[in-house]
């Protein structure tokens, strides 16, 4: 079973801490970044696990586990029918489609996110985070055997996404990179051996203000985990406490017209009358506002890979 472990203040001080039935038992040691825990604290961890609870998980902020500076990198229509709803076909798709996220974009599984004042289109797109565990630095060949070498835990993601930046102006950097477009965790679930075939069983499930928006099993990747590992290793170095997030499910609030409606309207109409429509035609569609609140969850069939709650409030900037 998973060890799962928070990174959580009490005050100004961060600590971690592994969640037991009984509560939280924080670490003895001091780990400055996920890599340092991921790296050094493992006998802490087990150690932890065996003494009674130090905190309440109600009584504690739950910050991201995963510490910054470190990447985040992304894949695009990874899951079959939200590749459809793209326009494209899962089953003729020669390429993964990979981008990425800065970091100051992370933030804490439960903190509140600003939406920009100049952000009308901001949506929700749930995700499975691998943490990497061992440094990538250079092509490697990973399979579903060497896959536990690579990734040592896996948590939730939100890739929030500015659809009227991001798509407008063709810049998927800085439309999903504002501050907090990142929430990640609760927990950090480090995998024991029989986790890793629960990778490929796996329910994602998003909602907002309790209505089911997203809801998608990793059973539909387009590509799993090792082959995309794989394809990013031949031109992206990854270090221990880097996250790559695994692409989202179909029910995200941004409607794409069919391809043969966006190449006419391309070939009719200048580029920015053409997104200034689209931004038109989505305003009343279900993106956040201010006051909604995103709940996210990722567990296996049986239960026994269950990485917590994310609950995200949206709010107005100042």
């Amino acid at each position: 079973m998973a060890t799962h472990l928070i990174r959580f203040t009490t005050g100004d001080v961060a600590r971690w801490g592994v969640v037991t039935s009984h509560g939280v038992v924080a670490l003895g040691g001091e780990y400055e970044t996920t890599a340092e825990l991921l790296e050094s604290g493992r006998d802490d961890w087990i150690a932890a696990s065996g003494r009674p609870a130090t905190h309440q998980i109600d009584a504690v902020d739950v910050v991201s586990p995963i510490t910054t500076p470190c990447r985040v990198l992304c894949q695009g229509a990874n899951f079959r029918q939200h590749a459809i709803d793209s326009g494209m076909d899962p089953d003729n798709r020669s390429f993964n489609l990979f981008f990425d996220k800065t970091d100051a974009s992370v933030t804490g599984p439960h903190s509140p996110v600003v939406r920009p004042p100049h952000v009308q289109l901001l949506d929700h797109e749930i995700e499975l985070a691998l943490v990497i565990g061992k440094r990538i630095d250079g092509p490697v060949t990973v399979t579903d055997e060497t896959l536990r070498e690579y990734v040592v835990a896996v948590t939730i993601a939100d890739d929030l996404s500015a659809r009227d930046v991001q798509l407008p102006q063709g810049q998927y950097l800085k439309g999903k990179s504002y501050r907090g477009f990142c929430p990640l965790g609760p927990v950090l679930a480090v995998l024991d051996d029989a986790d890793y075939a629960r990778l490929d069983d796996l329910e994602l499930q998003l909602h907002v203000n309790g209505d089911l928006r997203q809801i998608d099993t990793t059973a539909n990747f387009v590509y799993r985990p090792a082959e995309t590992l794989t394809e990013l290793s031949e031109f992206a170095n990854l270090s221990v406490g880097d996250v790559v997030l695994t692409g989202t499910p179909h029910g995200t609030a941004a409607t794409s017209p069919p391809a043969i409606v966006r190449r006419l309207a391309t070939a009719l109409l200048p580029e920015h009358v053409m997104w200034k429509l689209f931004v038109r035609r989505n305003l009343d569609g279900p993106f956040l506002r201010p006051g909604d609140t995103i709940t996210a969850t990722i567990r296996s069939s049986d239960g026994v890979l269950d990485l917590g709650e994310q609950r995200t409030p949206i709010v107005a900037a100042r």
